[in-house]
């Protein structure tokens, strides 16, 4: 019993790929998709092993009721090899200004075709340049499905052992890219759905608008400013800056991208 239900997942995505692929044409892997992406401080909070259950209580007092959670969104541009995030200036809530720190340059940039990254980061001080061979996360395929954007979805789970963050993404069956927001990639399918800490963050699909991208939405600006350096090095300064916080015991994500 238990190895059959194991299996039916897999037998219901064989179902659903052959029904589509039958009557209709293969969804073109191009375009923008919107992101909106929700912060809940007392989950954030109640996430770091390191802080005491006084002060993780005393926050969740100050944080609670409707200053808990707050949204942005993102958006994403992808073709069939390469796909490129950053913060959107539409706004998802009406005090989306109160938070204008979270204007810094961010720029993700993938190409699947040559194995690179470039990305743009401002934090701590420091527009970082990141340009080096493609680093994707090393996800762990589950069995579960769901529905994201109109999407059949199967799930992964990925441990980020520097922030200590534990992270299930939903992946797209029928978009076959492996591309995904902010610096998530490396699945079969388009990352549609990204919880992280449950429901610290999450980041969900929720405007899709697959056509052929415009020439300035492709385009990779010919001068990016910042500090160069690889993706070793920018670990190296996420880590630090993580374990100086945890010796102070205060909160490390006031100071880094969640």
């Amino acid at each position: 019993m238990q190895k059959f239900l194991l299996l039916l997942p897999l037998f219901v995505l064989s179902l659903y790929t052959g029904t589509t692929n039958a009557q209709n044409a293969p969804i073109v892997p191009e375009g923008k998709i919107r992101y909106l992406i929700a912060h809940n401080w007392s989950k954030k909070m109640a996430a770091l092993d390191y802080i005491s259950q006084q002060r993780k209580e005393r926050d969740a007092y100050m944080w609670g009721g409707s200053q808990s959670e707050w949204k942005e969104y993102g958006e994403l541009f992808i073709t069939p090899e390469t796909s490129f995030y950053r913060n959107s200036d539409e706004t998802a809530q009406d005090d989306e200004s109160s938070y204008s720190w979270r204007r810094s340059a961010y720029a993700i940039r993938r190409n699947f075709g040559t194995g690179s990254m470039l990305d743009q980061i401002e934090q701590l001080g420091t527009v970082y340049v990141i340009e080096d061979s493609l680093h994707c996360q090393d996800w762990k395929i589950l069995n579960d499905l769901k529905e994201v954007a109109g999407h059949l979805c199967m799930n992964a789970s990925w441990t980020d052992t520097v922030k200590g963050q534990r992270i299930i993404a939903w992946f797209a069956l029928d978009l076959p890219i492996s591309s995904g927001p902010e610096r998530f990639c490396g699945l079969p399918g388009l990352i549609l759905e990204v919880e992280i800490n449950d429901g610290a963050m999450v980041i969900t699909a929720d405007k899709m608008d697959m056509r052929a991208l415009t020439t300035e939405e492709a385009a990779v600006p010919k001068k990016i400013k910042g500090k160069r350096i690889k993706e070793g090095d920018y670990t190296d300064i996420v880590w630090k800056y993580v374990q100086e916080k945890k010796k102070e015991e205060v909160p490390w994500f006031w100071g880094l991208r969640y």
